[in-house]
């Protein structure tokens, strides 16, 4: 499946690379500014040093520059990646499905194939650039924190160990949860749009038997499942963000504490908890922003599957490595052929003997024609 959707990739595949690039680069700087600043309030502010606090300060505001420039530009390639990977998908299915035989027509339903070229690669569409950017970001975000955090004091940063652990079982609590709530949601979606696509393209015959009623109900049942489907799956969703802030605020309660601690002992400086304060609050919202990532993924993990079901059908009519397209003679004839109404029947509907007319039948005919009406 991976690798059939990444063959849409194509002409995007500069852009896919230059956005994590980008976003390193952005999570380099932004990292490296929380440690300045604690040289700017021990070696500047503390110490009666106004030099060190503009020297300081002034290698801040190029970070922060830097940090601005490579935020732009790593949105704008996977913005670029993103999007031009769904016209990709759209393009491809769509000439897959001009491909298809009527045998394979009839596997899916119109309202299911217009879904898998709509919500379905939209929500593909913004995983796709949510990996890129966000999926990126958040690990090395929290990597480059976690090892800060250790270079400035390693009994504190047991602290976030703790805090990870108890998100990851919560993370892997709700995703558990939430995926097969979702793989379900995108099948009623095909039952709301073939309830619209039939009530709509037959809206005389709805007209002339007076069925607005029972169309009504029939939609309304449709929307209320996935209605039902939709809460009890945001339901789920709602629980990672009260349990995300109870352990940011658990970690800065605790950081507080026995910072306070070290501060007195003489074995942590004001600057370094400043610090620890920063690069906690950047592993809080790493896990944030990585827990939106698995939803999102959780998501699209359906959606990449019925889109690959489009692209991976083979059809079972296909035409042969040296087809005639050209008859000289334009003489055609049907020699046994038939038809079954279902793919892999062995019951043959019905049998076609044709013979269309002989050449020099034809010929003698509109020589006929010719000699009646020499106008034509």
């Amino acid at each position: 499946m991976l690798k059939t959707l990444a063959k849409e990739i194509r002409q995007y595949k500069k852009a896919t690379i230059l956005a994590p690039v980008f976003t390193a680069l952005e999570v380099l700087m932004e990292i490296l500014i929380p440690f300045v600043t604690a040289l700017i309030i021990d070696q500047g502010i503390e110490a009666g040093n106004m030099q060190k606090v503009y020297l300081y300060g002034g290698i801040m505001l190029i970070f922060a520059f830097i940090s601005l420039a490579c935020g732009v530009a790593a949105g704008r390639y996977a913005a670029s990646a993103s999007t031009g990977f769904a016209c990709n998908l759209r393009d491809a299915m769509y000439a897959r499905v001009q491909q298809y035989s009527f045998s394979n027509i009839d596997k899916y339903s119109t309202a299911g194939l217009v879904t898998r070229m709509t919500t379905d690669v939209t929500n593909l569409q913004n995983a796709y650039q949510m990996i890129l950017r966000i999926a990126s970001r958040a690990p090395l975000m929290l990597i480059c924190s976690m090892v800060m955090c250790f270079v400035i004091n390693v009994r504190l940063s047991l602290i976030f160990l703790a805090a990870l652990v108890v998100l990851g079982c919560a993370l892997i609590f709700i995703m558990t949860r939430t995926l097969p709530l979702f793989q379900e949601v995108f099948s009623r979606y095909d039952d709301l749009n073939a309830s619209v696509q039939e009530n709509v393209s037959a809206i005389r015959v709805v007209k002339a038997f007076v069925r607005e009623d029972y169309e009504n109900k029939k939609f309304s049942k449709a929307a209320e499942w996935l209605c039902r489907l939709f809460i009890r799956a945001e339901s789920l969703l709602a629980l990672n963000n009260p349990i995300m802030m109870l352990v940011i605020y658990g970690c800065i309660i605790c950081l507080s504490w026995f910072g306070a601690h070290f501060i007195v002992a003489g074995t942590l400086t004001t600057g370094n908890l400043t610090s620890l304060f920063s690069y906690v609050m950047s592993m809080m919202m790493s896990l944030m922003m990585l827990s939106m990532v698995f939803v999102m993924i959780s998501m699209s993990a359906a959606s990449a599957r019925r889109i690959a079901e489009v692209l991976e059908e083979k059809p079972d009519l296909a035409d042969p490595e040296q087809p005639v397209t050209e008859v000289a003679d334009g003489r055609i004839d049907f020699n046994h052929v038939s038809f079954s109404y279902k793919h892999g029947s062995e019951r043959m509907c019905f049998t076609i003997l044709i013979c269309i007319f002989m050449r020099e039948k034809r010929w003698e005919s509109s020589a006929a024609q010719a000699a009646a009406n020499p106008a034509w």
